[in-house]
């Protein structure tokens, strides 16, 4: 899930070596945090947070064979 959010986030900003996914896993769930720099939090989040949303959407699409949730933070 790292890899595929990391990926997602890098074409989505102006600086894309700023872009760090860090993954934490425990034994239900997957926490996935995305943080950016503080210029590129509007384009990762978008216009009421619709672009947010379609990456939680496309990683929780990636993640339906896993029995476990992962929710992913966008961060600053």
């Amino acid at each position: 899930m790292k890899e595929l959010v990391e990926v997602i986030a890098k074409s989505l900003v102006e600086h894309p070596d700023e872009v760090v996914v860090t993954e934490t896993e425990n034994e239900k769930t997957i926490l996935v945090e995305l943080r950016v720099a503080p210029s590129d939090m509007g384009k990762v989040i978008g216009k009421q947070g619709r672009i947010a949303k379609a990456i939680r959407s496309v990683v929780k699409a990636a993640s339906s064979k896993e029995e476990k949730k992962v929710v992913v933070e966008i961060l600053q």
